[in-house]
């Protein structure tokens, strides 16, 4: 198992067209398929899990939309940022003008190593290999 990735040129007016490595996906898992393969490590049926990662995702949900971030042990914290543009004043800014977007927000769980380093859960031991 490896990382695939291309290298592509920075073609942006300006820019130092220099060339840089960007990671591709060859596919996208859903709830169904993480379900049979968690099925298969544990007691429980693929049903039993399909409804405990379905009522998370509506837990989740109300808990980001209530301010709150989401800490799930050994995963990663979750929580709701907002895009907006620059006001000249403080009471200049108001949402409706100056919030442009939401987005979630994911930091993976982490593991200081020596040397003061974090290693994220899912970026240990990782192998690349150009596609």
């Amino acid at each position: 198992m490896a990382i695939r990735y291309v290298v592509k040129q920075d073609n942006r007016r300006g820019s130092s067209k220099l060339w840089y490595g960007r990671a591709i996906h060859t596919q996208t898992v859903g709830l169904d398929k993480l379900a049979d393969r968690i099925q298969r490590q544990c007691s429980m049926t693929k049903g039993d899990v399909l409804a405990v990662l379905t009522e998370l995702v509506t837990v989740m949900k109300d808990e980001l939309q209530n301010s709150h971030k989401v800490k799930l042990d050994g995963f990663g914290s979750f929580a709701i940022g907002l895009k907006t543009v620059g006001a000249a004043t403080e009471e200049e800014f108001t949402p409706n003008e100056y919030i442009r977007n939401f987005r979630v927000n994911f930091l993976a769980e982490g593991k200081k190593q020596h040397g003061g380093k974090i290693t994220r859960t899912f970026c240990d031991n990782l192998v690349v290999q150009k596609a």
